[in-house]
């Protein structure tokens, strides 16, 4: 028996299991990128579920071909992580820096956001603020954004990439090349002194160079785990941004180290 207001509990525990699902996807490719293979029965360990479900895990994630299944296990399959397992990690500090960053934004600017967790964040902070303009090349971000009337939203062409959600290539970098941006929150796969900012694709990497050529202010928003890595694509050194926004857990000698180059740090 129910009482009003409450959600009823098969469709809650539904929800739940899903989200739970999607958490345990992306721990175990988090573990296949750092490790190369996982075991069935150290993920079922990890994990805090039985051996059957992390076999069918592994088939559903061998199914979209983010694995190749193993004796006993997987080997990695891919060598970037998807979006949609990545929104779980380290959330707490991702909302810390969206919040941080959305302060940074005045009334009737225009926003520009590249894909990724952090960057899909900020996007969520700015639905709530004043009036402003939000310029980006990630479907998800723009199907947040679509729907809130003090946004006015700018989408690129371009092709989509399926890992990330965004939107790059000749179309893309052609739409923002005619639009001036003032501030822009550039997401990254690593951000190190003397290798600058990198992510995974050398596309998305080139969109991301144009988007902040276009605008009068960058700011790179990652949490912790980002700081000091460094990855396949440039995308652009440290001195073309102003600012980086992390959370507590930063290597101290990581952020000095960018600071010591010129950049600015914010820790939240």
């Amino acid at each position: 028996m129910t009482t009003a207001g409450q959600e009823t509990s098969p469709n809650g525990n539904a929800a739940a299991r899903r989200r739970h699902r999607a958490d345990r996807f992306g721990r175990i490719l988090q573990m296949l990128g750092e490790k190369g293979s996982v075991d069935v029965a150290d993920l079922a360990l990890d994990l805090g579920v039985s051996e059957a479900t992390v076999r069918r895990d592994l088939r559903a994630l061998a199914n979209q071909r983010l694995l190749e299944r193993a004796h006993g296990g997987a080997v990695s399959g891919a060598t970037e992580l998807p979006v949609r397992y990545r929104s779980g990690q380290a959330h707490a500090e991702k909302l810390r820096i969206a919040r941080a960053a959305a302060e940074r934004v005045a009334e009737g600017d225009v926003v520009a956001l590249t894909g990724g967790t952090t960057t899909l964040e900020v996007a969520r902070c700015l639905a709530y603020r004043g009036e402003v303009s939000v310029v980006t090349n990630a479907l998800n971000i723009g199907a947040e954004l679509a729907v809130r009337p003090n946004v006015k939203l700018i989408m690129t062409g371009g092709v989509a990439r399926g890992v990330s959600y965004e939107l790059v290539g000749p179309l893309a970098d052609a739409t923002l090349d005619k639009i001036n941006i003032d501030i822009a929150f550039v997401g990254v796969d690593g951000i190190e002194r003397n290798a600058g900012l990198t992510t995974q694709n050398e596309t998305e990497a080139a969109t991301n160079r144009v988007l902040i050529e276009r605008s009068r202010k960058a700011i790179v928003v990652a949490d912790s785990s980002k700081l000091g890595r460094v990855v396949f694509a440039g995308i652009a050194p440290v001195s073309a941004i102003s600012e980086l926004i992390t959370d507590a857990g930063a290597d101290p000698a990581e952020v000095d180290r960018l600071r010591t180059a010129g950049l600015t740090v914010t820790v939240v």
